[in-house]
């Protein structure tokens, strides 16, 4: 099937209507990325030179954007808060603290950053789902709703661009988005 000129334009014409992944991540997280403790988390590296809290960020955008591109049809606004605090751990797992413990951290820190989310926001049951099962199969624990699976894909996908530094600690979409000072999000 061939697409005409006219259908090309009209598709990109819809695109661009379409909010930046970054907006949605705005508008659903907005108390969580302006908390103190997901804004400590920027002081934590993650992958290669990515903070724990631009880390988040990449994996709610890129889970927006997976929605997206194949129009899957899921609680935007569950999945984009599950994907920002699918890593509050809140602690360096690379600190010396750590060092006996920094092998395991993959099995461990579901169940930490589900408790401290816990602790910290009203979570719903896919937002618990989507915390708890980001590391399947490393863990072994499925996740139940597709909330839950897309963000796992999209960690993992940014957690390769992060640690082979194809990206340097944030997913670019638009032109303000590349803008150092980004409005609504701390810097990383």
């Amino acid at each position: 099937m061939t697409i005409t000129s006219k259908r090309k334009k009209d598709f990109y014409i819809s695109n661009r209507q379409e909010k930046n992944p970054l907006e949605h991540v705005k508008e659903a997280g907005a108390d969580i990325l302006q908390s103190p403790k997901f804004r400590s988390s920027k002081w934590n590296i993650q992958h290669g030179t990515t903070s724990v809290m631009r880390h988040s960020i990449n994996v709610a955008k890129m889970s927006v954007m997976i929605t997206e591109k194949f129009s899957i049809k899921c609680n935007r606004d569950e999945m984009i808060r599950g994907a920002l605090l699918h890593d509050y751990f809140l602690y360096d797992w690379h600190d010396k603290e750590h060092v006996g413990l920094h092998h395991l951290h993959g099995f461990y820190h579901p169940g930490v950053a589900l408790k401290n989310a816990i602790e910290d926001y009203e979570l719903t049951p896919r937002e618990k789902d989507i915390i708890e099962k980001h590391m399947w199969p490393l863990t072994l624990k499925t996740p139940k709703c597709r909330e839950a699976w897309i963000v796992s894909a999209a960690d993992k996908y940014c957690s390769f661009l992060e640690t082979v530094r194809l990206i340097k600690g944030r997913i670019n979409t638009e032109k303000e988005d590349r803008k150092k000072n980004r409005k609504g999000i701390p810097n990383a």
